[in-house]
């Protein structure tokens, strides 16, 4: 699918919007932003979104399709993404394509290397990758228990740091990354998020039980 994609991922602290223009030889940022505010993404995607449309110059109507990046990541900014996406694509009548988030981080890394992302409680969101290519997880599992064997690490700079390992600068998705994984010569499929885990909160039966 060649055209004008916005991007779209609220799995980790940044929260990135981007139009991207797609064609068969190149992918190209026409517009990009980044807050990064663990605690924002409700706030700040939509002005993130409309500020990346004007950088591009393009309007709402001249989309083509919509990416978003499905986690690994926390309930409440991963919701916020994914149903912030699903109301543009529904609203303008496009296809709405879902990627692993850490996928966004890992395709620009080379060799052996590993990328995480904060999963709070102590513990990681992590993925091995093989020269831009995942080659396991993504799971969610405490840095020490995380399987051996990455030559570099990328990802949330405060997690990269748990690791003894050669830091990459590839940090958080980008607009960039969220389009380059997607494959859009298939159909998309519905939107799952990656949790990985159950939420903290439960339902009052559950809790009494």
């Amino acid at each position: 699918m060649n055209g004008l994609v916005l991007a779209i991922d609220t799995a980790t602290p940044a929260v990135t919007a981007g139009v991207v223009r797609r064609d068969a030889s190149e992918v190209k940022v026409l517009g990009e932003r980044v807050t990064l505010d663990a605690r924002a993404h409700a706030e700040q995607l939509t002005p993130n979104v409309l500020g990346a449309m004007a950088d591009a110059g393009v309007a709402m109507a001249d989309l083509d399709a919509v990416v978003v990046g499905c986690g690994p990541g926390p309930f409440t900014g991963l919701r916020v993404g994914m149903a912030t996406a699903a109301a543009y694509a529904h609203a303008l009548d496009v296809p709405v394509y879902g990627v692993c988030s850490l996928d966004a981080i890992g395709i620009d890394t080379l060799g052996e290397a590993l990328v995480v992302t904060d999963a709070r409680r102590r513990e990681v969101y992590w993925a091995r990758y093989r020269d831009g290519v995942r080659v396991g997880g993504p799971e969610v599992s405490a840095p020490a228990d995380v399987p051996a064997g990455a030559l570099t690490v990328a990802g949330s700079p405060d997690h990269a740091a748990l690791f003894d390992l050669p830091r990459l600068t590839p940090t958080y998705p980008t607009a960039s990354g969220l389009v380059r994984v997607v494959g859009f010569s298939q159909p998309p499929e519905p939107l799952v998020p990656l949790y990985l885990r159950r939420p903290d909160a439960k339902p009052r039966s559950e809790q009494t039980r």
